[in-house]
């Protein structure tokens, strides 16, 4: 698809119905982008990922696989009368994108303090989240499940287990104000120490381009990641069963038939902006090939027909 994107433009590919409307909107968005800029996530997020949809305020969410365990817990907020209240944990792309921001700005600046307010809301503009209305609303609630929620990460590795116990930050993103009845984000934040360690020794670069072309799709958003993090290191094809796929993407999604068609629709958005993935979808489930990283391997076409 790219490669006829490149040659014949949007709309005769579109016309060539070789995939969905929005497929191929991700991908001729993404080829004609100049944006060159870089992003970091830690390298535990992109072998587990936090719930795409609500759970209860209450309820923990956990995600095992045969490398990686995570378990986040939501917090908890005191009321005016004294009272607890259940926050919950963070969840769907909303989130996704100011876990991005804070790991991107801390490893840029090499501190763990991140601005926020204005170069927030210009990042979330710039990744195509509106500056007001319902979507900052969301994005405000995403960030204070983001402050109270701690994470628990135990990664298996060369034989040996490591257990890190966490919070994201140590200063909240957001300041409520009782005179104007909401809340507006601080000026800026502090990640803590373990997290802001952990990222650092084990960062994955990702491109902005590729996120801000997904950007409401979590799992879409998840799976991007997961390439980026494990497609160039592979020495060998590299064959996933459903299974495994099942384990690590579908937490919430009982039947293993529903999540193989979910997944496919949103393995075709990630790789729409990843063109170097290099992937076979077997009946048995995944075949990863050698690629190269969608980090520094990328030429900027900027004379894709829209």
């Amino acid at each position: 698809m790219h490669d006829l994107l490149e040659a014949q433009g949007k709309q005769t590919v579109l016309k060539l119905d070789v995939a969905e409307r929005r497929v191929v909107d991700a991908a001729a968005d993404y080829l004609s982008d100049e944006d060159g800029s870089i992003g970091f996530i830690y390298s535990g997020w992109a072998q587990a990922a936090l719930p795409h949809k609500r759970l209860d305020d209450d309820q923990p969410w956990q995600v095992r696989t045969d490398k990686v365990s995570l378990l986040v817990e939501p917090g908890r907020k005191t009321l005016p009368d004294g009272s607890l209240r259940w926050i919950g944990v963070p969840y769907g792309s909303r989130a996704r994108l100011i876990m991005l921001y804070l790991q991107s700005e801390a490893l840029r600046t090499q501190s763990r303090e991140v601005e926020l307010g204005k170069s927030l809301r210009a990042w979330l503009k710039k990744m195509g989240i509106a500056p007001g209305g319902k979507s900052i609303s969301d994005v405000r609630e995403q960030a204070e499940r983001i402050t109270r929620c701690r994470l628990t990460f135990e990664v298996q590795q060369a034989g040996r287990s490591a257990l890190v116990q966490q919070l994201i930050v140590d200063k909240a993103l957001f300041e409520e104000t009782e005179d104007s009845g909401g809340s507006h984000f601080l000026e800026r934040t502090k990640l803590s120490e373990t997290f802001f360690e952990q990222l650092r020794r084990h960062p994955v670069p990702i491109e902005e381009a590729a996120i801000r072309h997904i950007n409401r799709h979590s799992m879409a958003l998840d799976l991007y990641c997961w390439l980026a993090y494990r497609l160039h290191v592979l020495a060998a094809p590299t064959p996933i069963s459903w299974r495994a796929l099942h384990s690590q993407f579908g937490t919430g999604i009982q039947r293993l038939d529903h999540f193989r068609a979910t997944f496919q629709e949103q393995l075709q958005l990630a790789t729409a902006v990843y063109p170097a993935a290099s992937i076979e979808v077997k009946p048995q489930g995944l075949v990863l090939n050698p690629s190269a990283p969608p980090v520094g391997a990328r030429k900027t076409f900027v004379s894709v027909a829209r």
